[in-house]
């Protein structure tokens, strides 16, 4: 490129950037903070609904009525997770496994083993045994976020001192970690070397069909005690579960879940949600269930679920998981389980360590299982001992279940199960009448009907003069107190009657240059209102995340909250509408025009308030919601995805609830 090429295109980019710069309506300096607000929002609605479960929790006094609060919690969870698969806890239908290869060592012996979860959806894990005749109490070990799995150095150790004191212990791979890569490069090796990458992409298509990660990872380490339990060298009376971080999540879980899990020891998890999504924010996909901070279930719960059942809450001082909220998750516990008799039953490690589970914590943890698994109830000294490998304990020849003949991935379940809900839902879709449908759609996606929805509140900040039209600096504020930039351009002879609602996922200005879509439309006398949705424009969070959207903490925040990108934006796009007719006369009419990443919460908009909107014109056509589930890597699709909305409707069913459609 020559250099007088190159001054003519940096010119003509910092034109475009003054121009920008120029229809901004929050100025950089605002104390509004546009691109925090939404955060700021939902952390005051986290906060609201942790101060009502407070008082359910608080209320509770008697042991009847704490067994009525474990049960609908339980049933809550199993629920939100989609259910459990037919089999799971059946002894008369024990996962299908086979023994890989075992090793001899000091004190021990393990087994390399590869169990069922699903039909033809593999689980890796390693059994270590001791050397005593059994038959053995037991311990499941849950893997925390580390890519080796249950090859980590701190899985093996926990499970080496488990079996040298005398208790067996079974460590599996999770999805994406270990040998259970769910995506795979041509050559057949792990594409992602995050442990955690895949977990969020299994999460897009997961939600689509009212499930999520958590799903599988709870199905994986069920289906494993369902294994342990029907060994004949274990005792299936005496099954424990532990694990760290990720792994103290999913011993979370499964102690709540699942009464055979007789002892439990969680490790550097266990907070609040109040401190967690204030400091720290949502994190990996498995650890958001939808809905449960709206419900009012906290980590606390977890515990209090599996009262008066053993529960050692292990964590360290300087954990990220934030300690303040460790012990107030204990406290809770501790009088829970006096109300029901036990309080002795549930305790408290904090080792003054980072994130992890160092030696003293799993030296407290033996005991813990000991005590309760033995009857042993004495100080625990973790020996000297040297761990194997990762890849002495492959079960798979290549390091990769995905490799075995005939072997699903999650995405394959996925799909499976998007497509059977397809077939389930298309009849009764067919023989619906729209107002059905509309219901149906509104049902599962939380979006208010206008009678519960006000219109926005406009707020004039301004105008500027551009080539003849005036542009309007508005700032629209919903009900729930979110701010909507906005532009209003206003031509020289407007038609009174008409305007047009313009959103663009890029935001306001992306179709706003002097001779762009915008100019062309307020040429022919429109008045035009084009609004920053949240998340877009001046609202969108600050940062790049190409995978998963710069916004996905956000997004897990308001989908604890039982909402969606989707709800919320198609809500503002309503509440403009509002603001629009209500600014004008009664005759008003609104045209909605839509772009890019605003197109499918305009959709539901419009789809579910025909009467709202002259016309509808969208710059592409949705694509069905089944394209996400055709994919293993889904790119920014989180704002995109409403949890179970697979088995009630998909995309293009909403566009002939829509009212003079058009698509370009």
């Amino acid at each position: 490129m020559n250099s007088a090429l190159v001054c003519v295109v940096a010119l003509a980019a910092a034109i475009g950037q003054t121009d920008q710069d120029s229809l901004r309506v929050i100025p950089n300096d605002s104390e509004l903070r546009p691109a925090t607000r939404l955060r700021e929002l939902l952390l005051e609605q986290v906060e609201a609904a942790a101060k009502l479960r407070r008082e359910k929790y608080e209320a509770l006094k008697t042991p009847e009525e704490c067994e009525t609060y474990q049960r609908e919690l339980r049933d809550f969870f199993v629920r939100q997770i989609g259910g459990l698969p037919p089999g799971v806890g059946d002894p008369e239908r024990r996962p299908a496994a086979e023994v890989a290869g075992t090793l001899e060592a000091d004190g021990f012996r393990v087994e390399k083993i590869i169990y069922e979860s699903r039909p033809r959806h593999h689980v890796t894990a390693a059994l270590f045994l001791p050397t005593s005749s059994g038959p053995h109490p037991a311990v499941l070990i849950a893997c925390g976020h580390t890519k080796t799995g249950k090859g980590a150095e701190y899985n093996q150790r926990m499970a080496i001192s488990l079996a040298k004191h005398g208790i067996a212990a079974m460590c599996y791979d999770p999805i994406g970690q270990g040998e259970r890569s769910q995506i795979l490069t041509e050559d057949g090796s792990a594409k992602y070397s995050a442990s955690t990458t895949e977990h969020f992409l299994v999460g897009v298509g997961s939600i689509l069909v009212g499930r999520g990660t958590a799903t599988y990872r709870i199905v994986d380490g069920l289906r494993g005690i369902d294994y342990l339990c029907g060994r004949e060298d274990i005792d299936a009376a005496r099954i424990g579960c532990t694990g760290c971080s990720g792994g103290g999540t999913l011993t979370s879980y499964l102690m709540a879940l699942d009464e055979r899990v007789a002892c439990a020891a969680p490790s550097c998890y266990l907070t609040t949600f109040e401190q967690l999504l204030t400091q720290l924010g949502p994190q990996d996909s498995e650890q958001n269930i939808f809905g449960q901070v709206a419900f009012g279930m906290d980590h606390a719960d977890y515990v209090l679920m599996r009262a008066p059942r053993p529960t050692l809450i292990c964590s360290t001082t300087r954990d990220f998981f934030p300690i303040a909220g460790t012990w107030d998750a204990f406290r809770q516990a501790k009088r829970f389980y006096g109300r029901l008799g036990f309080p002795e039953r549930v305790d408290l490690v904090e080792i003054d360590s980072t994130h992890g589970v160092p030696q003293p914590s799993r030296e407290a943890m033996v005991r813990w299982m000991r005590r309760w698994l033995l009857n042993r109830d004495e100080a625990v000294t973790e020996p000297d001992f040297d761990v194997f490998r990762p890849e002495q304990l492959w079960c798979t020849p290549d390091g990769e279940v995905l490799r075995l003949e005939g072997e699903r991935s999650v995405f394959d379940l996925n799909l499976a199960e998007a497509e059977r809900l397809s077939e389930a839902r298309q009849s009764k879709w067919n023989a619906a009448a729209d107002i059905q449908r509309r219901e149906a759609v509104r049902k599962v996606t939380g979006i208010r009907p206008l009678d519960e929805l006000p219109a926005a509140m406009i707020e004039e900040l301004g105008s500027i003069e551009r080539d003849g039209v005036r542009i309007d600096k508005l700032l629209l504020t919903t009900d729930d107190g979110m701010i909507l930039p906005t532009l209003r351009f206003v031509p020289k002879q407007p038609q009174a009657e008409s305007s047009v609602l313009y959103l663009h996922g890029d935001g306001k200005t992306a179709d706003a240059g002097p001779d762009g879509p915008i100019a062309r439309l307020v040429q022919a006398g429109q008045t035009v209102w084009a609004v920053d949705l949240r998340g877009f424009g001046e609202t969108a969070v600050d940062g790049k995340n190409d995978l998963l959207g710069s916004d996905w903490k956000e997004f897990y925040t308001a989908y604890l909250l039982g909402k969606s990108f989707v709800r919320m934006r198609a809500e503002d796009a309503l509440a403009a509408q509002r603001a629009i007719v209500g600014k004008a006369s009664s005759t008003q009419t609104v045209a909605l025009v839509a772009k890019g990443d605003a197109v499918i919460p305009a959709l539901h908009a419009a789809a579910l308030e025909p009467q709202c909107f002259a016309s509808v014109e969208f710059d592409r056509e949705p694509l069905s919601w089944m394209e996400i589930l055709r994919t293993n890597e889904p790119r920014n699709e989180f704002q995109n995805v409403v949890h179970n909305s697979l088995a009630v409707y998909d995309l293009p069913d909403l566009m002939p609830l829509t009212k003079a459609a058009k698509q370009d």
